[in-house]
């Protein structure tokens, strides 16, 4: 009982401090909570808070007229050429073909072009001729040329035959002749054998003196000596008169073969003037078209000299007058203001939000008002920004789209004299 009594006055401080610290950190837990819970309530406040959402894109761009400026230059093959007459001047408006210049080389290629077409007359006559064959008369000719030949081959023949005939004959008489000479020597030396045989017998029997025996002796030799010349003349005239007929027919086939190759060719040369040949006709016609093409191509040379506008438009700009060498510029500038477009350079973070036909309002100090369009087209490539914004801190080397807005009637009025004009785009989304 003293031990129960004794115990209850300490332990109820005890009991005190721990209800005490119960009670803190209870209390620091819920204010833990409290904050959460004010923390989770400014979170969703500020998530019911309503983001305005962007309904338009601003972009710098310029003025062109449609189908952009044109520099009109001369062709590549009259480059170093001259304007001999400039036809326009700035403002002038021009029709498509019109011409807008002449160069100093149409005299040249005039005279060229002009030569062409004598070429191609000349040419359609030979073709005529060709068609038309020979005149009457040179086939007349040609037969009396054949006419001719043959009756000139038929006296050459003639005349050689009979030459031939001559010298058969002499030839036969000479050997005749020369025969009978010998069948005479041959007696006379057979005679002369005979006496001079009795004349030896006699000279050795005493009866007849030595000079009658060498008297006859020598008569003899003669003879003979004159039988041994006639059968040499008879060799040579019969070897002469043959080398000279032979000669004589061979004159006279050569002959007879030569008048008839003149009169085979003659008259070829006469079926050749009286004949009208495909491949002539073909070569004729030929020659017309080849001249023709020459014609065409120096026509073409010639309309290079003169300078002509591939499109209607008006002349914005003159770099080349008259007596200049056309400058690396051109001639002259040509667009179509009558119908404008501003060419916008869209950002490229920007560009996927950008559709044909979403309307633009376009503004400049240097219009009178605010035009209007809608965009046409985007261009297909990025590419470095152009139209560059005065403000120093801004990025000039930007990435961006062309986006090309053609302007209404009235904008494309009021903005037809301000080509490459900066103006500022917005793009309504």
């Amino acid at each position: 009982m003293m031990r129960d009594l004794a115990f209850k006055p300490n332990s109820r401080p005890i009991i005190m401090l721990g209800t005490a610290i119960i009670v803190g950190v209870g209390g620091l837990q819920g204010y833990r909570i409290l904050q959460e819970q004010s923390k989770t309530a400014k979170i969703t406040q500020a998530s019911q808070v309503s983001i305005p959402q962007i309904k338009t894109v601003t972009a710098l761009g310029r003025l062109e007229p449609k189908g952009k400026v044109i520099k009109l230059s001369a062709p590549t093959s009259s480059q170093g050429s001259r304007v001999e007459q400039l036809l326009v001047k700035e403002g002038d408006k021009v029709k498509a073909g019109q011409v807008i210049a002449i160069l100093d080389n149409r005299p040249r290629l005039q005279a060229a072009y002009q030569e062409a077409q004598a070429a191609v007359k000349i040419a359609q006559v030979n073709l005529e001729k060709v068609q038309a064959g020979a005149k009457v008369g040179e086939i007349e000719a040609q037969k009396a040329e054949i006419d001719r030949i043959k009756a000139q081959k038929l006296g050459d023949v003639t005349g050689q035959r009979e030459a031939v005939a001559r010298l058969e004959a002499q030839w036969q008489g000479e050997t005749t002749a020369q025969r009978a000479t010998i069948n005479k020597l041959q007696a006379e030396l057979k005679n002369a054998q005979v006496e001079l045989q009795r004349y030896q017998q006699l000279y050795q029997d005493g009866a007849i003196s030595q000079s009658l025996f060498d008297s006859k002796k020598l008569s003899f030799d003669t003879i003979t000596q004159q039988l041994s010349e006639a059968r040499a003349n008879l060799n040579r005239i019969d070897s002469t008169g043959r080398k000279q007929v032979s000669e004589a027919k061979t004159a006279l086939n050569r002959i007879n073969s030569t008048g008839s190759k003149q009169v085979t060719s003659a008259q070829a040369t006469l079926n050749q003037i009286a004949e009208v040949r495909p491949v002539d006709v073909a070569a004729a016609k030929a020659e017309i078209n080849r001249s023709i093409a020459a014609a065409q191509q120096a026509k073409a040379n010639l309309d290079q000299s003169y300078v002509k506008s591939p499109q209607n438009g008006v002349i914005f700009d003159i770099h080349t007058r008259a007596g200049e060498i056309v400058s690396n510029d051109g001639i002259v500038e040509i667009g179509q203001p009558n119908q404008m477009y501003a060419v916008v350079e869209v950002y490229q973070s920007d560009i996927s939000k950008i559709r044909p036909q979403q309307k633009v309002k376009i503004s400049s100090n240097s219009l009178p008002g605010e035009l209007q369009g809608t965009v046409d087209w985007l261009a297909w490539q990025v590419k470095r920004q152009n139209v560059i914004n005065s403000d120093p801190s801004e990025n000039i080397d930007s990435r961006v789209v062309e986006v090309y807005v053609q302007l209404d009637k009235g904008s494309s009025d009021k903005a037809a004299k301000f080509t490459n004009l900066q103006v500022k785009a917005v793009i309504s989304l």
